[in-house]
């Protein structure tokens, strides 16, 4: 089955909002095995709207559409739709009140522009809305089918995940069985990590079922994505398990996680089994490590707090810091010490460097020291960063967390 993806709004024409959307919904269909060879961008123009949508059906079984269902006179979507299908639009009563009672849990009046999301094309299959007020479509034209769903990412991925990846795939008619693992890593390049993969890559192309991708993540890490097909979940599943299995042989301790998993998750879990606290002192992340600390649910139960020692006089009042450089390997010890004896927990981490974009005592942007303070020992390692100031920051954010990973997995890494 082929697939297109249509996103409607003036504004991912503008360059105002960029279109993650898209990527989402093409990354799932591609864990499901339909092929997407086209996606469009299109402004919120009536005409425009049904000439994309035409031509993608003319070229593809399905069409996916996001954005354009909301309340406002901009939002043209089913008009559009209701035009290429060549019906009328009808007020769905199920749907109205479904949205007038959205607001009446808010202890809100309806506006009545909102009462144009029960607009439905007649012969249109309504997707029950969950988490906003805006219903998705089904609409079957013939042998094709077009799915349009509201631009809210959060809503989107809902109708994605609950109605529109079933019904493809009942359609599609296919017996196959795919699943994916994603591989989280730290610590190597991207040129690396393809270099450390590439025989396993080239055994892989010689066999069927299984495929290694890269996945492109932002500064959450290199990405890599096992994908197996198969004629059963247990055939998938097993051929996934051995894939693991080879793929933490080969990179080891630079997994640090898999599918959902993050840095801070996997690093709170590990404190819980070890019956460890944390505290953190920060200097140049300005309470970025503390913020990812707190993002993961319940961690609470295992973090102190923090102390943004940006000033040099706090490092020294607050933390008890001798006066020292302040990027030093002692800056990191003594900072790391003061904030676990401080805030009373088990560990302390903390980071202090150069974020630039000047040097600061002879040190070049992206300078870092990070120290772990555990009993009466501390140990600090120097790191260098290259990039802008955020960049910096945030990488000194992410190698930090991965290192304590380290410390407390008691790698070998972590005193190589």
């Amino acid at each position: 089955m082929r697939a297109e993806i249509v996103a409607v709004g003036t504004e991912l024409l503008l360059g105002q909002v960029i279109d993650t959307n898209s990527a989402m919904i093409a990354a799932k269909l591609t864990e499901i095995g339909v092929d997407c060879y086209y996606q469009s961008r299109v402004g919120d123009n009536h005409g425009r709207i049904v000439s994309v949508l035409r031509a993608a059906l003319a070229r593809c079984d399905a069409v996916i559409v996001c954005g354009g269902l909301g309340p406002t006179q901009d939002d043209i979507t089913r008009e559009a739709i209701a035009e290429v299908m060549g019906v009328d639009l009808v007020l769905d009563e199920t749907v109205l009140a479904k949205v007038r009672s959205f607001f009446d849990r808010l202890g809100r009046q309806m506006p009545k522009n909102n009462e144009r999301q029960a607009l439905v094309p007649k012969g249109a299959t309504v997707i029950e809305q969950q988490r906003g007020t805006a219903p998705g479509l089904i609409c079957s034209l013939g042998h094709k089918v077009l799915y349009a769903m509201p631009g809210v990412p959060y809503e989107l991925e809902d109708m994605l995940d609950r109605a529109v990846l079933p019904d493809l795939l009942r359609r599609s008619g296919s017996s196959t069985k795919i699943q994916s693992l994603v591989v989280r890593t730290w610590g190597l390049s991207e040129s690396k990590l393809a270099e450390t993969l590439a025989p396993e890559i080239e055994r892989l192309d010689s066999e069927e079922g299984l495929t290694l991708a890269f996945l492109a993540s932002g500064m959450e890490g290199l990405k890599v994505r096992a994908t197996a097909k198969g004629q059963s979940d247990a055939e998938v599943n097993e051929m996934l398990v051995d894939e693991r299995g080879r793929l933490e042989k080969i990179l080891g301790d630079y997994i640090f996680g898999y599918d959902s998993e993050t840095m801070e998750s996997v690093v709170g879990d590990l404190l819980l089994a070890k019956g460890k606290t944390l505290s953190v002192a920060e200097s140049l992340t300005g309470g970025m490590v503390s913020s990812k600390i707190v993002a993961n649910p319940g961690a609470s139960a295992y973090f102190r707090g923090g102390v943004v020692s940006y000033a040099t006089e706090v490092k020294q009042t607050v933390l008890g810091a001798r006066d020292l450089p302040v990027i030093s390997s002692e800056m990191a010890s003594e900072m790391a010490m003061g904030v676990k004896r401080v805030l009373q927990s088990d560990l302390g981490l903390s980071l202090t460097g150069v974020a630039g974009p000047e040097t600061q005592e002879g040190n070049d942007p992206g300078t870092v020291w990070i120290g772990i303070g555990d009993g009466e020992t501390s140990y600090t390692r120097l790191t260098l960063f290259g990039g802008d100031r955020e960049r910096i920051r945030w990488y000194a954010t992410m190698t930090a967390l991965d290192l304590l990973r380290l410390y407390l997995k008691e790698s070998p890494r972590f005193h190589a």
